[in-house]
């Protein structure tokens, strides 16, 4: 297959990855005997629309499944498009589906006439198929496990693996084109601890797809499990030591930039029961 005709990557066999410049969302399509399993729907009816296109040009067969790796809009607003497959995602993305997606339609409503409109359009489509911890769909000829590794990214991060290609999808719980994305729905001290059982998973020729960005492999995932473990011990750390949470992002050091972990530092200190308002003497847990 020419895939640089159809402007998808072949990660593995019968495993492909799309990057699309728009919020530079990396899509995934496992192919099996019996239809097409897409991982992320992307961001919009019209954004869905474009994935449709894309593949069917890169195959005839039906889209089956669908993978939701987390709540977030880029990752499943297009879920509409796809309502003739069964989509799978972890059973907390229908509630925060119910409870946030109006407000972040608005927001995206702002960005411009064209969003206005997307917007106004869009129908919310929640999974149709949720599981805890574990699930396994048949595609005929080969399976695609489903993983709930442990909270991180969001609540509800899923990783789907193809484990005769020794490819993994990811979603956000890894990112090559930024640091990772700390939220106001991420957990920071958590993920780490996710990170350490999703690296389990991979060995070193395994292709792990993040949710945005280029391929990576197993190294590069172990080493930015490194990086989200100092941001939790950093923010352990410092309220440990009585340092406000207002002047915690000046006086930690940080393997990110600064202005990416001001959810990751608020969440670290609601989730450890500190404003770092005087010394505390607090569990500290391991990373």
């Amino acid at each position: 297959m020419n895939t640089r005709a159809t402007g998808w990557t072949e990660v593995g066999p019968g495993c492909f990855a799309r990057r699309y410049p728009s919020f530079d969302v990396t899509v995934g399509v496992v192919v099996g005997a019996d239809g097409l399993l897409v991982v992320d729907t992307r961001g919009s009816l019209g954004e869905a629309d474009e994935l449709r296109a894309d593949l069917v040009a890169l195959s005839s067969a039906p889209v089956r499944w669908v993978v939701d790796t987390h709540w977030h809009f880029d990752h499943c607003f297009g879920n509409a498009r796809f309502t003739e497959a069964a989509i799978y995602g972890h059973e907390t993305v229908p509630e925060m589906l119910a409870t946030e997606a109006e407000a972040v339609r608005a927001s995206l409503a702002e960005r411009s006439p064209e969003w206005a409109r997307e917007m106004g359009e869009l129908v919310v489509v929640p999974p149709s198929r949720t599981f805890s911890s574990v699930a396994v769909v048949d595609l005929g000829d080969r399976q695609v496990e489903l993983v709930h590794p442990g909270r991180g990214h969001t609540a509800g991060d899923v990783a789907a693996r193809v484990p005769d290609a020794d490819v993994v999808y990811v979603g956000d719980l890894i990112e090559e084109s930024g640091p990772p994305m700390y939220g106001e729905d991420s957990f920071p001290l958590e993920w780490p601890a996710t990170l350490d059982l999703l690296t389990g998973l991979l060995t070193e020729r395994t292709a792990v797809v993040p949710g945005h960005g280029a391929v990576v492999d197993r190294a590069f995932a172990q080493a930015q499990r490194i990086e989200v473990s100092n941001v939790a011990e950093t923010v352990r750390h410092l309220a440990a030591e009585g340092v406000p949470v207002d002047k915690a992002l000046d006086a930690g050091e940080w393997p990110y930039p600064r202005e990416s972990l001001a959810h990751a530092v608020r969440r670290g200190y609601e989730h450890l029961g500190s404003t770092g308002a005087g010394r505390r003497s607090l569990p500290l847990l391991p990373p």
